[in-house]
């Protein structure tokens, strides 16, 4: 585990560094902080699509272990842990976006908005 980690740590600081290395560095902290946050936007749907596969896989194998309660129990283990994962993501997702229309966060006000056209 130990050593997952290590290999782990040292991948996202290599990832880090690749712009610096090919001279587009970050201009300051906030197109860091743009970057990042625009990396996490693309990452959770991702999230939610393995829990999804693995709710599914579950759901397979439970089906197709037939008698098998050793498969069955298997399966059903899947399906409760895709579940569990879809859950809390959204949950945390929802959580966040109560936040932030509560606290008034979001300041991504368009400028240019569509009118009705007028004679």
């Amino acid at each position: 585990m130990n050593n997952k980690l290590k290999v782990l740590s040292a991948s996202l600081f290599t990832t880090l560094l690749i712009p610096a290395l090919t001279f587009a560095a970050f201009n300051d902290f906030d197109d860091a902080i743009s970057t990042i946050t625009g990396w996490l936007n693309d990452l959770i749907p991702l999230l939610i699509g393995i829990a999804v596969i693995v709710f599914l896989w579950g759901v397979v194998k439970y089906v197709i272990a037939g008698s098998d309660s050793t498969k069955r129990k298997e399966g059903g283990a899947l399906m409760a842990y895709g579940i569990l994962a879809i859950f809390v993501m959204i949950s945390v997702w929802g959580l966040v976006n109560i936040l932030v229309d509560t606290l008034d966060l979001n300041t991504n006000i368009p400028t240019d908005l569509p009118q009705v056209p007028s004679n």
